[in-house]
Formats: structure tokens, C-alpha cells, sequence
């Protein structure tokens, strides 16, 4: 079985090894098994290590994935090694430092979760852009801001971080977090004053090397609270990310950034207003429209821009009251297809979506006086067929 570095030494980013192992796998790439590796494999809700393995400095192979198998730690790589050489591992450091913050914070926050809240945490996900939290019980907003200042005060007092395997006598009297039933190699994972909990990751030595944890965002969820949560360099990221989002804002807006939501606010009901105040115009110039409609005996063809579907109902029944046959509003332009509402008060007009579609294509259907739907064809097309 492979020697576990990363169980003496959490923070060990070089290593040697000797490959015992190099077998190719259908995908191209190769199976590699070592005597002892500093390698994460993926488990405990954390990926798998990613970075080196070089029999030659001047060739290195990449490790793309690791994975715990019956035999070791197998790692996958991008081209083989020999069998029997002696390598040097390189893991990619800050990715493994930055999953290490985050799940390091992940045991604070849950820890005093479950001291505070008595919340048992019953699911754990880290993605690439926040960790991923379940708990058993809903917390309210003032709960969260306790739990998240809480959780700050343990890293800022730079707590020890510890983890070993207790003895079975030992583990059986310890009261740890753990949602499986284990009972031999049992890795607890110990943050002094804060949690006590089963887990096979490796994890930073004091707290103080999380940095920093924030919640940001919570939901209900299976009768109790999703939260997502982000640490360290992750959590550095996303401030970066919203820092840049909310400068945007403030420069778009010409407002100080502590201002922005009252801009925000403000620029919504103007454009409410706006939104009123257009409206009103189309009703105006709609009954406008609807007041010069000519009188025929026979059909009205009408073809607008951007006509909404209200607002050709109205053309629709005007028009109908002043032709002898139907009315026909289309509205939409050559290229993208037309909508269309066709009116009468003298016909069943079902029929004549049928024939319509048969002509023109497209789809729709209605009541006896009124139909509505679309069609592909150009303008000239439309205007052709009721000529």
C-alpha cells in the first residue's frame, strides 16, 4: 500500500517516490502507482491533488487525477513512467493550500454550527467557486452573522489544527462529527476548542492559515439551511470579482460605491417611470391609429413595428368595425417572421388560419372572431396573399 505523506505532512509539496507501477488505461492515459505519495486522492468531499511527477527534470508528466484504489493511491497521469525509476513529485501548491483553506473553514463554520445550533451537517460539496453546505436545521440571518463572526474569531485566534488516528478504546469514548458509522482508521480532525471530526483531507496546521471565511448565501432547504460558503484565496477571489462588479456599477452610475444600491433603486424607478410614461404614449398614438383607419368593404391588411399583442387586439377590433370582411394586423420584420392577429365580425375566421398556415407557413389558431400566430414569410409575401 502507498505511504501516505500528506498524513505526516499536510503542507509537503515536494516528494520522491519509486514508481511500482505503470499500467495504460483505455482513455490514453496511465494508471501510476507509487511507494509513497504527498498526492491527494480524491475523498472526504475534497478533489484530488493536482500537479508533477519527473523521472526526468527536464520531462515532466502531469497527474491529472488521483484516486484511492485496492492496491494504493493510484495516480493518473498524461504519459507513463518507468517502472522501478525514482521520481520526484510536485504537487500544484496553491491549488492544494486553497482546498486546504476551504475545507479547514468548512470544519470551523460546521463545528460551531453544531455547538451553537446544535446543526448537524449532512451534506459537503467543494466546487471550484464556493464550498457547499448542508445542515439539518434552518438558521435565521442574525444566526448566520453570528456563526460566520463567530467562525472569523476562531481563525484570528490562530487556533491549532490537528490530526491523527485514535485508538479503537480511545475512538469509541470520543465525541466526534462523522456521517458514516466508522470504526477502524478513523482520522479525527481536531480544531482546538471548535470541532472534533472524522475526515481523511488534509488540512491546514492553524487556523490562522484559513485567512478568512464568508457566507455568501443561505437557502431553505430539505426542511433545513443550504449555505455556500468561501475561504483564503477562494474567498480573496470572489471579493476581487464582486469589487470589480460593484466599481462598474459605481462608474455606470456616477455614484460613490456605498452608494450603489440607492442608485441602483433610483435608476429602476426612473426606468419604471419611463416605462409608464411609454406606455401611455402607444395607447395615445394606438387610438390615434385606430381613429384613421380607413373604411373598405372588403379586407384590411395592416403591417406595424413592434406592436405588442395588446396592442394589436385593439388595431384588430377597430379595424374590424370598419371593413367589410377581416382585419389583419401583422407585426415583426423580413428575416425574423411576423406575429400576427386577425379580426372579423362577419366570418368564422378559423378556417382561415388554416389556409393562411397552408400559404405562408407558420402556426397559430383562436375563436371564430379573432385569430392569433406567426409566420415566417416576408412582408411581401404577407401582402400579396391578401391582395
Amino acid at each position: 500500500m502507498t505511504i501516505k505523506l500528506y498524513d505526516q505532512d499536510s503542507h509537503q509539496q515536494t516528494f520522491s517516490a519509486q514508481v511500482l507501477s505503470c499500467t495504460p488505461r483505455e482513455d490514453g492515459r496511465w494508471d501510476v502507482l507509487l511507494d509513497q505519495t504527498a498526492f491527494f486522492p480524491e475523498g472526504g468531499g475534497q478533489q484530488a491533488d493536482r500537479g508533477h511527477l519527473s523521472a526526468d527534470p527536464a520531462a515532466p508528466v502531469q497527474v491529472l487525477d488521483v484516486q484511492e484504489g485496492s492496491e494504493g493511491i493510484v495516480h493518473i497521469c498524461a504519459a507513463s513512467l518507468p517502472q522501478g525509476a525514482q521520481v520526484q513529485g510536485d504537487l500544484d501548491w496553491p491549488l492544494r493550500f486553497g482546498r486546504m483553506q476551504c475545507h479547514s473553514g468548512e470544519h470551523v463554520i460546521s463545528g460551531l454550527a453544531h455547538r451553537l445550533f446544535g446543526c448537524n451537517n449532512v451534506g459537503f460539496h467543494m466546487g471550484e467557486d464556493a464550498v457547499i453546505l448542508d445542515f439539518d436545521k434552518e438558521l435565521s440571518p442574525e444566526d448566520l452573522q453570528t456563526l460566520e463572526s463567530a467562525a472569523n474569531q476562531v481563525i484570528w485566534e490562530n487556533r491549532p489544527v490537528t490530526a491523527r488516528y485514535p485508538a479503537p478504546a480511545e475512538l469509541e469514548a470520543l465525541d466526534y462529527r462523522s456521517k458514516l458509522a466508522l470504526t477502524e482508521n478513523v482520522r479525527i480532525v481536531t480544531i482546538e476548542g471548535c470541532d472534533v471530526c472524522a475526515c481523511c483531507a488534509p488540512h491546514v496546521a492553524f487556523t490562522g492559515e484559513i485567512g478568512l471565511v464568508k457566507l455568501i448565501d443561505a437557502m431553505r432547504h430539505r426542511g433545513g439551511m443550504r449555505l455556500w460558503m468561501v475561504a483564503g484565496a477562494l474567498a480573496l477571489a470572489d471579493y476581487r470579482g464582486k469589487q470589480a462588479n460593484i466599481s462598474a456599477i459605481s462608474a455606470a452610475l456616477s455614484v460613490k460605491q456605498g452608494d450603489t444600491a440607492q442608485g441602483v433603486s433610483r435608476l429602476k424607478q426612473e426606468l419604471q417611470d419611463t416605462g409608464f410614461a411609454l406606455k401611455e404614449a402607444r395607447q395615445a398614438l394606438m387610438l390615434e391609429k385606430c381613429r384613421t383607419l380607413p373604411e373598405t368593404p372588403g379586407d384590411l391588411c395592416l403591417f406595424e413595428a413592434d406592436l405588442d399583442s395588446q396592442s394589436m387586439r385593439t388595431l384588430v377590433n377597430a379595424g374590424a368595425q370598419r371593413c367589410g370582411g377581416l382585419c389583419a394586423v401583422f407585426s415583426g420584420a423580413d428575416g425574423s417572421g411576423y406575429r400576427y392577429v386577425i379580426g372579423s365580425k362577419s366570418m368564422d375566421l378559423r378556417p382561415k388560419a388554416k389556409a393562411l398556415h397552408q400559404a405562408l407557413g407558420g402556426k397559430g389558431g383562436g375563436q371564430a372572431a379573432m385569430i392569433q400566430g406567426s409566420v415566417p414569410a416576408s412582408r411581401a409575401e404577407i401582402a400579396a396573399y391578401f391582395s
